[in-house]
């Protein structure tokens, strides 16, 4: 599994114009090459009137499936500086469609690779990205007399304090890098003086929103 990985925040699209040309840009997470046709199969069908429905995907933890499509656009000015936008971020799991109604003026190769490549950063960061992390769930139990101390270390730490339930003893459910498990294991026994029972729960992933930036269109 990854330890984390980058992909778009949420499905969504945005809309561009460039010499009275309407660039549209969608996004979409897919996990599959199958899902990834499909919504530029619905995605032509929605626009089957504009000149253009160029596409390109990523999918896989390391990107094992690229595809682009310049869809009648001339060779290299569209699917190509799509997924070079794509791979750039270093998204996996997107794919993107930016539908092109022709405004009546050619821009020829440099301002296609231009317009295309702007279409897709404009809509990424208009939906956002979002950091995947593999975090391992930690369960603490520990006695009221040591709250305070699990408190402010964890306030303190790069670590996540996600629950506290309180019964007989009180138990502290945190989350933690999955890379760093063992690191936080021995400054907690560190901390507590080993007075602390540990149980590790599920290892999952959780998005974190990366601050959103207006994103390069050099190809």
């Amino acid at each position: 599994m990854l330890e984390r990985y980058f992909t778009i925040h949420s499905d969504g699209q945005s809309e561009i114009e460039i010499k009275k040309s309407r660039f549209i840009c969608s996004l979409k997470r897919v996990y599959s090459e199958e899902e990834a046709k499909a919504f530029i199969a619905e995605k032509k069908k929605e626009h089957w009137k504009a000149n253009h429905n160029c596409s390109a995907f990523v999918i896989g933890e390391n990107n094992e499936i690229q595809r682009s499509s310049d869809d009648g656009e001339p060779s290299g000015t569209a699917g190509v500086p799509m997924l070079e936008v794509l791979k750039k971020q270093g998204l996996i799991n997107v794919v993107a469609v930016v539908t092109r109604y022709f405004g009546g003026t050619k821009l020829g190769s440099g301002g296609l690779i231009r317009a295309y490549s702007h279409a897709v950063s404009h809509a990424l960061n208009t939906v956002g990205l979002v950091e995947g992390k593999l975090q391992q769930e930690i369960r603490l139990q520990i006695s009221y007399a040591n709250l305070g101390k699990v408190q402010n270390f964890m306030e303190h730490s790069p670590y996540i304090l996600q629950e506290t339930r309180y019964g007989e003893q009180v138990e502290v459910i945190c989350l933690v890098d999955e890379p760093q498990t063992e690191q936080f294991e021995a400054e907690i026994i560190e901390q507590l003086n080993g007075q602390v029972i540990i149980e590790k729960g599920a290892c999952s992933y959780h998005e974190i929103p990366v601050v959103k930036k207006e994103q390069s269109d050099d190809i």
